[in-house]
């Protein structure tokens, strides 16, 4: 309880300031400040569960607070703006290049920065593809936030690459399928796809013993 209540605090701050970067940038993309802050907020707690019940080790604990940090305020500017902003999306990169590192160094597996690193290079080239291929279906701020993300994803093994990639697929078709019920006029052009990448990256690194290869390997290292 202590420590959830000191991680909410802080992802109560943390979610604030962003919300606030995003609604000073060159192309303001403003969200709902205690959206973002209450959302981030609940994100760190969550985090900090399933760090005081054993559920990740400490070393573990940048990368999941990373993610979940982006997580919301870029979720709430893609879904209200149908925008990914570099402000956050640029960011991302040496922010979760540090945090996986620190995991590398902190862990039992030194070889995770590496992986981390490749797995990201190939997540935002088959972003990339597909962005050419059918720019509709997927966004330039999409591809630019692919490679941090597929960097996070990377750290926990490669599988998580496939069910990550599949599973914000299936989540982007079931929201086409709600705003064409609910008749969303913003999203006439097409439903944002940064949403439900962002949500299955946000659980794969809260939960990566769910049978992913580093999954076992961060179960045994704690």
């Amino acid at each position: 309880m202590y420590w959830g209540l000191i991680f909410a605090v802080a992802g109560l701050v943390i979610g604030w300031a962003a919300s606030r970067v995003l609604g000073r940038t060159r192309r303001p993309a403003a969200v709902p400040i205690w959206w973002c802050a209450g959302g981030t907020a609940s994100l760190w707690a969550v985090v900090a569960w399933r760090w005081s019940a054993d559920g990740m080790p400490g070393w573990w604990l940048p990368v999941p607070l990373v993610v979940t940090a982006l997580a919301v305020p870029l979720a709430l500017t893609d879904l209200r703006h149908r925008r990914l902003p570099d402000a956050l999306t640029v960011p991302a990169y040496p922010l979760v290049g540090a945090a996986v590192c620190v995991a590398a160094a902190a862990g039992p597996e030194g070889a995770l920065a590496v992986r981390a690193a490749s797995a990201a290079v190939l997540f935002a080239g088959v972003h990339a593809l597909v962005h050419a291929v059918a720019p509709a279906a997927l966004g330039a701020g999409d591809v630019k936030l692919s490679g941090s993300l597929g960097g996070a994803l990377g750290a926990t093994g490669w599988p998580a690459l496939v069910v990550a990639a599949c599973t914000a697929a299936v989540a982007t078709l079931v929201l086409a399928g709600a705003a064409a019920l609910l008749r969303v006029r913003r999203w006439r052009g097409g439903v944002p796809h940064g949403p439900g990448l962002l949500a299955v990256t946000c659980l794969i690194t809260l939960f990566p013993g769910a049978g992913l290869e580093a999954g076992a390997e961060v179960t045994v290292g704690s």
